[in-house]
């Protein structure tokens, strides 16, 4: 089973800005359609199944949520679900939003 690590800000900017990372967002749907990371997708009960169908498991993905707590136990759960490289975002949507 893969490990899950945590990601700090600078290094997340990094691996976007090289097209790097697929990034799905673990909040409630009302504030995803406020406000989200560019090319995130949200990540429900309601489409989970889906997602683990159909994502690219070997390339790396960043799991956001509110704070960076919640995407911990989401990271873990999907590094068993065989994705080789995940990731928490250290202080999940709202760290990234005041940085941008």
């Amino acid at each position: 089973m893969a490990e899950w690590q945590r990601l700090n800000l600078n290094d997340f900017k990094t691996m976007r800005e090289q097209g790097l990372v697929q990034v799905v967002d673990i909040r409630d749907g009302a504030s995803f359609t406020a406000g989200h990371i560019p090319g995130a997708q949200p990540l429900n009960d309601g489409n989970l199944e889906a997602f683990l169908a159909s994502a690219d498991k070997t390339r790396p993905l960043v799991v956001c949520c509110y704070h960076g707590h919640s995407s911990q136990n989401v990271a873990a759960f999907l590094a068993g679900e065989a994705f080789q490289e995940v990731y928490s975002l250290d202080g999940g949507y709202s760290a990234w939003a005041v940085q941008n």
